[in-house]
């Protein structure tokens, strides 16, 4: 079995810094953070989903760190919905963290509870998606557009130009659903056969529904670009059941750890990996520096790779 390599991909060029580490912007000089030491914070953490193996490893990223530096996090599932998100946000304010970090479930649907922290004085960073509305501190992401672009691109290389091609779309709203889709149809529209394009939500089970619904209704299917590894294994078992295994190549999103173990089999063709816990890092450290009154980026970069086998 060969092993695993990654090509690395160049992140975006980082947007300007926030002036101060401050929530204000333009009024900076007036809202100085006060400083404090990270065991002195009591940090809120907002998962859109821990069903998911990626942000399972995102959250333990944030805590990780959070342990070594006697940080108090307190992490809330929002079970992929909105709703509940808002709700577990205000309480987080109620509560009275010190700091949100929030990965948000929709984009849109996130900025009235980023709007209500900003309100409360306390400051927010995204991590993965971003919000649409209200003051953040900094996004802590991957190149999700770039991305979309590997995967497009390694499509190409290994089913050939004009290969008839299907999508599998996350969750609507969610701004990596969003950049994954731009990212891949950029080149798909000039190097690809694109014959369908469906959300599955981000979910493996609603992948393979998906995909076997693809498969009857596309006959000459050679290629899956799935936005995440948990559809691409969903769209793996409808081809599978199907009977077409090794006819049709798919391409994941994420790097997990069952997206890693399917390219080994070679069942997956390949994976743009994240590194979901480097990502809660960054995204803990950040908070950190806003405290200590640093400079903090107004997006962070986390690094991306495609792994094939």
């Amino acid at each position: 079995m060969k092993k695993l390599f990654g090509m690395t991909a160049a992140a975006l060029l980082l947007l300007a810094g926030c002036g101060g580490a401050t929530l204000e912007g333009e009024n900076a000089e007036s809202t100085a953070v006060k400083e404090k030491e990270p065991s002195e914070l009591v940090v809120g953490a907002s998962l859109s989903t821990l069903n998911n193996p990626f942000f399972i490893s995102l959250e333990a990223g944030i805590n990780g760190l959070a342990e070594e530096n006697g940080s108090k996090v307190i992490s809330v599932d929002a079970q992929d919905d909105t709703a509940k998100q808002t709700n577990d946000i205000d309480d987080l304010i109620q509560q009275g963290v010190d700091i949100l970090l929030i990965n948000p479930v929709d984009s849109a649907a996130i900025a009235p509870a980023v709007e209500a922290a900003n309100s409360a004085g306390i400051p927010v960073i995204t991590i993965d998606r971003s919000s649409e509305g209200g003051q953040v501190v900094t996004l802590v992401a991957s190149d999700n557009a770039a991305g979309g672009k590997m995967a497009a691109d390694y499509i190409t290389k290994i089913s050939g130009e004009k290969a008839n091609t299907v999508q599998l779309e996350g969750t609507p709203g969610a701004s990596a659903t969003r950049e994954r889709g731009e990212g891949f149809s950029n080149i798909a529209a000039t190097s690809l056969n694109l014959l369908d394009s469906q959300t599955a939500n981000f979910d493996r089970a609603e992948g393979l529904t998906v995909m076997e619904n693809m498969l009857q209704a596309h006959t000459d299917i050679k290629a899956v670009f799935a936005q995440n590894d948990e559809m691409a294994l969903g769209a793996i078992e409808a081809i599978e059941a199907a009977g077409l295994t090794g006819k049709i190549q798919v391409v994941g999103f994420d790097g997990t750890e069952d997206g890693l173990a399917a390219v080994k089999a070679g069942t997956l063709s390949a994976t743009v990996a994240q590194q979901p816990e480097e990502m809660g890092k960054l995204a803990i450290q950040a908070a950190y520096d806003y405290f200590a009154g640093k400079t903090v980026e107004k997006y962070i970069a986390s690094p991306l790779e495609l792994i094939t086998k």
